[in-house]
C-alpha cells in the first residue's frame, strides 16, 4: 500500500485518497460516511486541509474526533 502521507502525495491523489475513502462522488451515497447528516460537515470541508498538504489525515480525524466527543460520554 502507497502512503498517503502529504510528503508522499500529489494534491491529485489526495484528493482521489478522500474521494475512494468516502464515496462521496453520489455514485456510491453516502454510507460509508454518514458526515453532512449527522452534523459533521461537509467531507470536503473536513478534509481540505490535507487535500490542500497543511495537515495529515490522522490530526484531521483526531481533531475531528475530540469535537464529535465533547458533552458525550463516548471513549
Amino acid at each position: 500500500m502507497k502512503s498517503i502521507l502529504i510528503k508522499d502525495t500529489t494534491r491529485e491523489e489526495r484528493e482521489e485518497i478522500i474521494r475512494s475513502a468516502l464515496d462521496c462522488t453520489g455514485t456510491g451515497g453516502c454510507e460509508n460516511c454518514s458526515s453532512c447528516w449527522l452534523g459533521g460537515g461537509n467531507p470536503w470541508d473536513i478534509y481540505r486541509d490535507y487535500i490542500d498538504g497543511k495537515r495529515e489525515i490522522r490530526e484531521i480525524n483526531m481533531e475531528y474526533m475530540e469535537r464529535y466527543r465533547q458533552n458525550r460520554q463516548i471513549k
